[in-house]
């Protein structure tokens, strides 16, 4: 499968699901045929509420983070970028286009299927510390 049928089928899935309200058992049946796995742990994210939207406050800079096990992963959402093992490995290797956590970030904007945090900008720069250095 080409790296454009992945976010293709993601992008007029999304368009579908958001005139209905809702992904449909098709679209459901759909996305696990193109993402398998990677399907299933981005719907399973999306079930947990582990996708947040964080807006800086009085700036409106936008952050997208989704919670995954070892650690929370600042996407890059317009770039189709994430700091996961996933995209590192496969995502980079051309093996397939999106992560699970790219995946669950494009259903939870179009969906509004995301919890929104309101931070103000001064805590932004410590925040954004955490997130690309999760380790330190």
């Amino acid at each position: 499968m080409d790296d454009n049928s992945e976010t293709d089928t993601l992008n007029i899935v999304c368009k579908e699901a958001k005139k209905v309200g809702k992904l449909t058992g098709k679209n459901l049946t759909k996305l696990y045929e193109v993402f398998g796995q990677r399907f299933s742990k981005a719907f399973e994210a999306l079930k947990e509420s582990r996708v947040k939207r964080y807006v800086f406050k009085p700036s409106s800079r936008v952050v997208w983070i989704v919670v995954g096990n070892e650690r929370d992963y600042l996407l890059m959402p317009e770039a189709e970028f994430c700091p996961c093992d996933d995209f590192y490995f496969r995502v980079l290797d051309k093996e397939v286009h999106l992560c699970y956590h790219l995946i669950a970030q494009k259903i939870a904007n179009i969906l509004k299927w995301h919890d929104v945090i309101e931070e103000r900008d001064e805590l932004y720069n410590s925040l954004m510390k955490e997130w690309k250095n999760p380790n330190h």
